[in-house]
């Protein structure tokens, strides 16, 4: 994600060496509660309340988690644009779409672009190349769905690799693992899976894709994008962002159930939403929605690794990143069947 974040701090209450513990006093405000229930309940109430109970955590699937670590690994150098290790990422995405059957779009596999980017040092030139892959939709073939995941991070500074492993690395395989479901079963809309370059330098290859896309702007429905799916355990969300420009979308994803411990949040994109805590330029998306694209953003919040060398595949809980994974397909799903009736 292009923007800084900073974590948050928990906060925790009580004391080791209070007499009452949590635990107890809880034990006793239940009681009381139920012993104040049944004294109101009539005699003749026999039905019993409906139990609510969590969904069952996702498993991970092995090449999500796989997906990550090979694109997070140090011999990757940090997939900075126009690095060696940001051109074996691309060698390897590519070789992961072409094992899958996901034919390139009408201009090839590859968006070649040039572009001014940000540095510590100041402006500098960048080259990087976008990864484009095409699967052709069984309702409204002329209509597109691009989803998007950058797949470039920061590289190395001061002798220090930054592996990215939830920047992006998590969205790029959480890309690849909507591609295989793409393939098992056909979309309604065509769909264009783009693995972007130069995010971190100023949203680089999302403004190229923008400016040369291989289909006409007006025909893309939506852009989805996909930037750091996996550490929800900051708060036990998978946001949203969009739906206060394009509310129509909310409805659409408010019924998806949680997954395991991850659920939906909406958000961060209101006039009220300020500074870092405003997402709605902060990753691609940024992109689409300056040249009049519907888009929704899906990440995750602040955690204390984020832009830091420590974001490491290790840090990521399989079955955190497979509930963010699986809610980021259903939406895709969800989206597919309800755009364009």
């Amino acid at each position: 994600m292009l923007t800084p974040r900073e974590g948050g701090a928990r906060l925790y209450f009580g004391n080791p060496g209070d007499r009452m513990t949590a635990s107890t006093l809880r034990a006793l405000l239940l009681a009381t509660a139920a012993l104040s229930l049944a004294a109101c309940v009539p005699p003749n109430a026999g039905r019993p309340a409906p139990v609510e109970t969590a969904t069952a955590a996702p498993v991970a699937d092995p090449q999500l988690l796989e997906d990550v670590r090979i694109l997070s690994a140090d011999d990757m150098e940090g997939r900075d644009t126009g690095s060696a290790g940001g051109e074996k990422a691309r060698a390897y995405i590519v070789s992961r779409l072409d094992a899958m059957g996901v034919a390139p779009a009408s201009f090839g596999r590859l968006q070649p672009f040039e572009g001014q980017g940000h540095t510590r040092e100041g402006a500098r030139t960048f080259n990087g190349v976008n990864i484009v892959g095409l699967i052709p939709g069984a309702r409204v073939a002329d209509r597109y769905i691009v989803v998007t995941a950058h797949y470039d991070h920061v590289g190395v500074n001061d002798g220090q690799i930054y592996n990215g492993a939830d920047d992006n690395a998590s969205g790029v395989a959480t890309l690849l693992a909507l591609a295989a479901a793409l393939k098992a079963q056909a979309p309604d809309h065509s769909v264009l899976l783009v693995a972007l370059d130069g995010e971190e330098r100023g949203l680089l290859g999302a403004k190229a894709f923008v400016s040369s896309p291989p289909v006409p702007l007006s025909a893309i429905a939506l852009n989805l994008n996909f930037d750091m799916i996996a550490r929800a355990e900051t708060d036990g969300h998978l946001w949203v962002t969009g739906t206060y420009q394009h509310p129509a979308l909310r409805p659409i994803l408010e019924a998806l159930p949680a997954q395991g411990a991850v659920s939906l949040a909406f958000g961060k994109d209101t006039p009220q939403d300020e500074g870092e805590n405003n997402w709605v330029d902060a990753s691609d998306h940024g992109a689409f929605h300056a040249a009049g694209v519907p888009f929704l953003y899906l990440g995750v919040d602040y955690h204390p690794d984020y832009h830091r060398p420590s974001d490491d595949f290790e840090r990521i809980t399989p079955s955190v990143f497979a509930g963010s994974a699986t809610l980021a397909i259903e939406s895709f799903r969800a989206l597919d069947r309800s755009l364009d009736q």
